[in-house]
């Protein structure tokens, strides 16, 4: 329970990524608001998959407090009422945030393999008001309660599709920029003790991933085989939760601030593992890298600890 006591908040968790975080943080002793729409306008009433009341339930079962809040992470009203809330119900008491809440999941999907000039051009707002726009509000917010308590933890929930072309050009744009947003606040509240990173998971084996990655009869989708698969050995949802709470009990997290932290990373020097007891690949990893190239038989022969330094691959993608 080493985060009795904390006040913290994860958008977009009814499901998936954002679901696994908070459980985690209640499964640490936090107290746990999560957000998302009403069930009448979410995803989850489409698909079947957990809904918000059900996974705040299951956060008090696990030892921590569960606050579920509807919030449209697409209407800023909405969003700056629920931090006033936080604000006046825990007299400014704010620890952790996590930016969270997407809208593009189906979206991506639904237009793999298009070149961005057949695709809608309004899948940029679809991607990228909730997921980057939303995230810089929720941010602001969240600072105007951490800094006059001089302490707190704000985790941007990226992917490496902000490093190189994946999915699509609304989403790789969104994803840096996003990554960019960790970096630039991280500067600016350096000094006021709190810490901003963006968070890198693997695949993630998500309830929806596998809706959309599947046929019915549980075999990857041959058009997008290889991403299904990457997914199919993926991380399951709780993985970065780990990750978060790890990071939020960490002392020493400032010297952390404003990087790009990827999960697989965070479990080894923190010696945590899925809740399934496996270790996920990481994406720094040689074989992992090989076998998406496609080179199976090359990757067998490289161990899964070798990894390409973190600035070996920033530099590799580097325009200048």
């Amino acid at each position: 329970m080493s985060l009795a006591g904390q006040i913290a908040i994860v958008t977009g968790a009814s499901r998936g990524i954002g679901r696994g975080i908070a459980l985690q943080l209640g499964e640490a002793g936090a107290t746990v608001y999560i957000t998302g729409r009403k069930p009448e306008e979410s995803l989850n009433s489409k698909v079947g998959l957990t809904g918000l009341e059900a996974t705040a339930e299951e956060i008090t079962k696990r030892g921590g407090k569960g606050i579920a809040r509807f919030v449209d992470h697409q209407n800023m009203e909405e969003v700056k009422n629920f931090f006033d809330i936080i604000e006046k119900d825990h007299q400014g008491q704010l620890d952790i945030l996590v930016n969270n809440a997407y809208q593009g999941v189906t979206a991506i999907s639904e237009n793999m393999g298009k070149p961005f000039y057949e695709t809608d051009p309004y899948i940029w707002d679809t991607i990228n008001n909730v997921g980057l726009r939303n995230h810089y509000f929720c941010t602001v917010y969240a600072a105007r309660l951490m800094v006059p308590r001089n302490k707190g933890l704000i985790v941007n929930v990226s992917s490496g599709g902000g490093l190189r072309y994946l999915f699509n050009v609304a989403y790789g744009v969104g994803k840096q920029a996003l990554d960019r947003l960790s970096a630039d606040t991280a500067v600016e509240l350096a000094k006021k003790n709190i810490c901003v990173v963006s968070l890198w998971p693997g695949a993630v084996r998500t309830e929806l991933a596998d809706k959309k990655f599947k046929n019915p009869d549980g075999t990857p989708r041959a058009e997008i085989q290889k991403v299904a698969e990457v997914f199919a050995n993926g991380e399951t949802v709780e993985y970065p939760g780990r990750a978060v709470v790890s990071l939020a009990s960490d002392p020493r997290k400032m010297n952390k601030t404003g990087r790009i932290l990827i999960t697989e990373d965070l479990g080894r020097e923190y010696g945590f593992v899925d809740i399934d007891g496996l270790k996920p690949p990481n994406l720094r990893s040689v074989s992992f890298i090989l076998k998406h190239l496609g080179w199976n038989t090359t990757a067998s022969l490289v161990p899964n600890w070798v990894k390409l330094p973190g600035w070996l691959i920033w530099a590799g993608s580097s325009r200048l």
